[in-house]
């Protein structure tokens, strides 16, 4: 595909994954427009890489109209989304930009869906999630459907390979009292954090593994229609008591003052996992769909680490909107480029393990 012209905004260009996707952007022939709430930093990445830049703030509709003008795409990257989302999605449709970002929260999808019908009077694209969220599990997902269409129940696993960024922990911290979530008959149903755990075996190794309230329990449903799904996480049993600890005080860390305290604890740190930290780190991703026969198929996905991950699909999915004609509305990355999309990007591999068939 040759370089597309279109302009693209990329907003939140300064933060940790925003630079990766600058950085993407730039190696696969794009120019974009970038932008932000910190005009200095955003100003000092564009004239870094000689590109024109067009701060804004969230809460400034005409800043954001001006950032937007003449853009037929946004890939929004300034979380967290559960804050953000309605301003630029807002912002998208009065300016007829088709809108992308990286969320992995299930309330973004979820509040985004619902706005379907505004975007298609728009003439607007709405496909948030198209980072390692949901861009690798939403293909496996609907790639196993396609393996068995009859599929009733799906579980997904992933383990992303690298540590957190800053806007990934910050949106943890700040949905620490939630719980858990899983869907049930089509419905997303709420669990209590760390509902289910077990081990799954990833090709290189087996991982003990624990649900999450991970994006795909909302967008897997409008990809494949699957109305029963979980999601699971690789992480060590000391982190799976952590979860159930915070059952018990998730209340008390949800406070202001505990919350000001953890934010600045993780401000402190790294921006996020170190290039050598990236380039060493593969992610992988499992997924089982079955019928109500007890028909079951299962898949596996290798791919690189899940920040570098992000930064190659959503350019990949950018590229494509603004070469193509897209379908308006809200959207889920397979529906719209097919459940071998992600075979598309460098370093992924998929493997079909196994096919159990029930006899009558």
């Amino acid at each position: 595909m040759n370089a597309p012209s279109s302009p693209i905004l990329i907003y939140g260009a300064n933060g940790y994954t925003g630079r990766l996707i600058v950085a993407e952007a730039l190696l696969r022939g794009l120019r974009p427009i970038l932008s932000g709430r910190n005009a200095a930093e955003v100003n000092a990445l564009a004239a870094l890489h000689q590109l024109d830049s067009r701060p804004a703030s969230l809460d400034d509709p005409r800043a954001l109209d001006a950032a937007l003008a003449g853009c037929t795409a946004v890939i929004h990257c300034a979380g967290p989304f559960s804050r953000t989302t309605k301003a630029m999605v807002d912002a998208c449709l009065r300016n007829k930009a088709h809108y992308l970002d990286i969320t992995g929260e299930i309330g973004v999808f979820e509040g985004t869906a619902a706005r379907s019908a505004e975007a298609e009077r728009a003439g607007v694209m709405l496909m948030p999630g198209v980072g390692f969220d949901v861009v690798p599990s939403d293909c496996l997902a609907a790639h196993l459907k396609r393996q068995l269409p009859s599929a009733s129940w799906l579980t997904l696993a992933f383990f992303g390979g690298t540590g957190f960024s800053r806007g990934t922990a910050t949106t943890m911290i700040e949905n620490i009292n939630r719980g858990g979530a899983v869907r049930r008959g089509g419905k997303i149903t709420p669990v209590p954090g760390a509902w289910r755990e077990r081990d799954i075996d990833f090709g290189d190794k087996v991982r003990h593994c624990v649900t999450i309230p991970w994006g795909d329990v909302s967008t897997a449903f409008y990809s494949t229609g699957i109305p029963n799904i979980e999601v699971y996480t690789a992480a060590p049993k000391s982190s799976v008591r952590g979860m159930k600890l915070a059952r018990i005080f998730g209340g008390v860390m949800a406070t202001a003052p505990v919350q000001s305290y953890l934010k600045r604890r993780i401000n402190a740190g790294a921006p996020g996992p170190s290039e050598a930290q990236r380039s060493r780190a593969t992610a992988r991703l499992w997924g089982e769909a079955w019928d109500d026969s007890g028909t079951r198929v299962q898949a596996r996905l290798k791919t690189p680490d899940g920040y570098t991950l992000t930064a190659m699909t959503a350019v990949a999915c950018a590229r494509k909107v603004i070469a193509e004609t897209m379908p308006v509305g809200f959207q889920t990355p397979s529906k719209v480029f097919g459940p071998d999309f992600i075979l598309e990007i460098a370093g992924t591999a998929r493997e079909d393990i196994s096919i159990v068939r029930t006899t009558s």
